[in-house]
Order: C-alpha cells, then structure tokens, then sequence
C-alpha cells in the first residue's frame, strides 16, 4: 500500500482543478452579461436546467462527512446506514410532488420568506438568524474540517492548514459567481465524484476478491462481503436483549431498527430536504415541470450514493478484519481514507478528486444559501431598506466571504471540537435537536389552514427542548427498562435512548401541542396558503420516474431485509 501521492495523481487533481475552474468562469462572464438583478445571481431564477438542479442537489449533499462519515457508519453498522440515501429518495418523490408546488405558487425564494408569508415576521428573523449560525458554525466548519483532514492524510499528513485554505478559497471561487455558476459548476462536480467514488468502490472490491484468493473481481469480491460479514448486510438492526454485547447495543443506539423508520428517519430526510435554504435554493427559481423532474432526478442519483459512500466501508471492515489493514487513524472515519491506499498512481489521484468536488461544491452551496439569506431576509429588510439589485449583489459576495473566513477561523485549531466527536456525529448532533420542531412548523404551515403564528413560535421552541430532555434528561426519569446501556473508555456508563425515537417523540408531542394551540385561534388563519385543483397533479412522464424510483427501493429492501 502506497499512502502518499505520486506526480500522476497531483496531475489528474490538477486537470480536475482546471476544468471546473474555467468552466466556472465561462459561466460567470455569460452570466454576468446576461443576468444583472438579484434574484438572477441568488437563484438564477428561470435558468437552470433539471439535470443541472438534480446534479447541483446531490453535489451539495455529498460532501466530506458522507464520504467519511458515511463509509465510517458502512465499516461500524453495515447496508443499513443506507438507509439514510435510499429514503432520501422517496423523500425527494415527496417534495417534488407535494412541497415545491406549495413554494412556486406562492412565489417563495428563501425559507425565511415562507415563515413570514404564512406566519409573522418574528418567526421568520428567528429561524433567519438560527440557519446563519448553523450554516456557518456547524455545517461549514465540520465540511471543511472533514475535507483538509481526509485529504491532508493522503497528502502525506503535514499539510492540514495549507489544505484547509485551499478548499475555501476554490469553494469561494465558485460562490462568487453566484447560484447559476455554482448550479453549473456542481454538474462536472457530481460527474467526477461519482466516477470517482465508484472507481474506488471497484478497487475495494476487486482488493478484496483479491486478499481472498477468488481474483481481481468485483462481484466475487461482493460476495466474499457477505460471505465474510453476513451481519453488514442487514437493514434492520435487531433489538439487543440480556445477553447482547456493547457492540450489538451500540449499533441499535446509532440506528434502533424499525422504530428509526417509524419516524426518526423520515423527519430527518424530509426536514433536509424539504425545508432547507441549502437544498430546494436549487429549484426555487425554476417552474414547476422542471423543478420537480430535476428533484426525482437526484432522488435516482441519490440510489447510487450507498455504492459510492457505503461500500468501501463494509470492504474496510473485512479487510481489517482478516488483518489486511493497518489500524485506522481516527477510529471507524478512517475506513475511507484507508481504502484510498489501495488505489494505484493516478486513480488515487482521481479519487481524490472525488473527494474535493464534494466538499468544495458542499461549501459553495453552503455559503451562497448563506449570502441568500442574509441579504434577501436580513440586510434588505432591516438594514439597508433601500438596497438596489448591483447592491444586493456585492453583499451577497461580501456576506459570502465572511462567512467563509469564519469557518476557516472557527476551523483552524479545531475550536468546536470537531475532531473529537467526528464529523457526521458533530452535524447530527446539532441539527438533529431542532428538526423536530423546525419539520412540524413548515409540515403544518404548508397542509393545515388552521395553524397559527403563535403555535409556530411555540413549535419551534419546543421541539428544541423536548429534545434536550429526551436525549440528555429522560433516561435519569423513565428508568432503565426501556433504555440501553453504553459503555464509555473512561470505565463509566450511561443509561440512553436511541437517537431517532427522541426524534420521534419530540416530532409527535411538538405537533400535538401546536395543534391545540391552533384549535384555539381562528378557523382560517388569514395568512394560510391557498391551493388551486390540480395543484399536486403529476405528468405522466414525471409518475414514470416515481414508479421506477419506488421499485427500486422496494426490490433492495427485498433483498437485503
């Protein structure tokens, strides 16, 4: 195994670099000849294509903590992390059919907007400032983090910083060109992290066939996968009983079989997909037809994310199993990285590739959704009232530079403690707790007349603390019958509830409660959204894609129930 990089790898990573930096620039000249408002440079507004909106979802949703991350959870718990990408899919089928017909006809272009249309203004400034600071201090601190430091140990592991910098100031390249360049851009992005990421997912496999004596083969080494790991291959993580070991209850706590389906997964799949600035930002300025085909397009792109971000884990896992892999820097986030190793010269560098366009087309969403929202939501309305469309956009490149050099100053020294709870961990963690609250808000805003400004407020919040006490208090006040115990290095324990079931009961009592409330305002909320018939109709070129969509994922569940 070679773990540094040869001058073939730099040379693909750097023909990489030069593509989507000129193809960048192209589109930015046309657009910045083309297209001089606002709107035009936050969502290049009737401009983008369904492959480039599909495209531009998926490269901002694979970033740096689903190629670790995610591979890290494949090596730990096996095929049923996937299902966090296979229901994305069927998630993705229920915003383009119910969701964004809601956003388009009322002509809604941020997620602050909405709030305030169907709710009141305070709603609105609330969530505004809650997503900047999420954005900013979780999302982008934990990408670029994750990034430098994956890429740093393929680098030969004394270039973390130089790295760090690196990625931001390609990421702020991109951003400065605004949501056209950005959305045009992610399509070369996604093409190479795809080829990329199923070029390394066919070296593992074939390594794998290989170590086991059934030759470079990429099916037979598939087999030897679930020869060797019978458990990895698995969706549904059986409930441990008396004689369970730690491992066994550590992996039901991470994904506590069917009750993760019950509704834990579901509020984090809809909730990201639905009701977040970073990911609908992409259709929100197209019409209807090709909003939603470019949205079922990424729900089928999403089918493919298990094979690419998934896989390698398992082969890892195998490998280290039987001895053929050293120890893993970093614990189970380092399956990724170490596979990498088997890559010969200039596939490596391929992989690496890969790698980068994920996290650099990730930043940049990240922080044109953040320029987004704080000009249109913040800066306009209660700063610079006056604010002209070239004003509007060079705040909009101003409050993407800030936020960028607050990552990469939040990042430097690993100051939120990234490194030590790992990144995906991190990223749950801190968006996980206000989902609840945030999915209920938007759910019943959208679908329910009734609900009121006040219920919102009072949602929001709740879900909040309701998921305080369930996840830190609740185990100290139910008892140890329904709870599972985790063992800790330092010797000590702790009694806990599955992460998804606290999703769940916050989901259910915050809904509850905004429902009550609700029953006691008006019948009709003044400020309720308007439905027209056939508002929710598909084509029939648009149910083809369900369909398939859909049959799909029932027949690999199926399979690997």
């Amino acid at each position: 195994m070679n773990q540094n990089l040869a001058f073939a790898d730099y040379a693909v990573f750097i023909i990489y670099f030069i593509v989507v930096s000129v193809y960048g620039y192209t589109v930015y000249r046309k657009r910045k000849q083309d297209e001089q408002d606002a709107k035009a440079y936050f969502l290049a507004e009737g401009n983008l294509t369904w492959w480039a909106i599909g495209a531009s979802l998926i490269a901002s949703n694979i970033s740096a903590e689903q190629f670790i991350g995610m591979s890290g959870e494949g090596f730990f718990l096996g095929i049923a992390v996937a299902a966090y990408e296979w229901l994305a899919a069927v998630a993705l089928i229920i915003v383009a059919v119910w969701f964004i017909p809601v956003y388009l006809k009322n002509k809604i272009y941020t997620m602050p907007q909405f709030l305030k249309t169907r709710y009141n203004e305070s709603t609105a400034l609330i969530m505004a400032v809650f997503w900047l600071f999420l954005y900013v201090f979780v999302n982008l601190t934990s990408i670029l983090y994750l990034g430098a430091v994956a890429i740093n140990g393929l680098a030969g592991g004394e270039y973390l910083h130089v790295i760090m910098l690196g990625l931001a100031v390609f990421a702020l390249f991109i951003s400065l060109g605004g949501m056209k360049v950005v959305a045009y851009t992610d399509v070369i992005q996604v093409a190479v992290l795809i080829i990329g990421g199923l070029v390394t997912s066919y070296i593992a496999l074939t390594t794998v066939g290989q170590y086991f004596g059934v030759g470079e083969n990429a099916i037979a080494g598939f087999k030897v996968l679930m020869k060797e790991a019978p458990e990895h291959f698995k969706m549904i993580i059986p409930k441990p009983t008396a004689t369970s070991s730690q491992l066994e209850i550590d992996k039901y706590l991470t994904f506590p079989g069917l009750l993760s389906y019950a509704a834990g997964i579901w509020i984090i799949n809809l909730n990201y997909w639905g009701c977040n600035q970073y990911i609908t930002q992409r259709a929100l300025g197209a019409d209807l037809q090709t909003a939603r085909t470019g949205i079922l397009f990424a729900g089928m792109l999403k089918l493919l994310m298990p094979l690419i971000v998934m896989l390698p884990g398992i082969a890892a896992y195998v490998l280290y199993k039987d001895g053929h892999l050293p120890q893993l820097v970093g614990g189970k986030d380092g399956a990724y990285s170490a596979v990498l190793t088997f890559l010969p010269t200039g596939l490596k560098g391929l992989s690496v590739a890969a790698l980068t366009a994920a996290i650099v087309a990730s930043l940049a969403g990240k922080v044109n959704s953040i320029s987004t929202i704080y000009t249109l939501d913040i800066h306009k309305k209660y700063i610079q009232k006056d604010a002209g469309e070239k004003q509007q956009v060079n705040i909009g490149r101003l409050a993407v530079f800030a936020a960028m050099l607050l990552a990469v100053l939040f990042t430097w020294n690993d100051i939120l403690g990234i490194g030590g709870v790992g990144g995906f961990t991190y990223i749950q963690k801190y968006t996980g707790f206000i989902s609840p609250g945030v999915f209920a808000m938007f759910f019943l805003g959208m679908f329910w007349k009734r609900t009121t400004g006040a219920a919102a407020i009072v949602g929001v919040i709740l879900g909040f603390v309701l998921s305080v006490l369930f996840n830190e208090y609740a185990p100290a006040l139910f008892g140890n019958d329904t709870l599972l115990y985790t063992a800790y290095p330092n010797g000590k324990g702790a009694f806990e509830i599955p992460f998804h079931i606290c999703m769940g009961l916050s989901f259910f009592f915050t809904m509850l409660v905004m429902i009550l409330m609700s029953f006691a305002g008006p019948k009709v909320n003044p400020k309720a959204f308007e439905t027209e018939p056939g508002m929710f109709k598909v084509k029939p070129q648009t149910t083809v894609l369900i369909v398939i969509t859909l049959l799909i994922i029932i027949a690999l569940y199926v399979k690997f129930w």
